[in-house]
């Protein structure tokens, strides 16, 4: 196989079905849980209504603090894989140039 064969390839690894979703499958899933859950705890709720208003008020913001923190990370972590496709993809075509120079 020569090297330009090699760039006709994808880099990227098959992911065999590990990220279906990804970002937007997980905000989707987190606002699904999030509407289902309050309207069980109000549906539950042993405690006056004021008091139930707080605890899941501290519990949804602690809930989008947390999304919040994972949608970043799963940000970094792209923009990571992202740099190191592009760099893998220069060298590939610096190698190519130099072929045919």
């Amino acid at each position: 196989m020569s090297e330009l064969d090699d760039i006709h390839e994808d880099p990227a690894p098959p992911t065999h079905g590990r990220d279906r979703g990804g970002a937007g499958g997980f905000a989707a899933g987190l606002l699904f849980g999030l509407i289902l859950g309050a309207g069980v705890a109000l549906l539950l709720a042993p405690e006056r209504g004021g008091r139930t208003r707080r605890t899941l008020g501290r519990g949804l913001r602690r809930l989008r603090d947390e999304a919040g923190e994972g949608l970043e990370r799963a940000g970094s972590r792209t923009r990571r894989e992202l740099k190191r496709r592009r760099r893998e993809l220069e060298d590939r075509l610096e190698r190519a140039r130099e072929r045919f120079d």
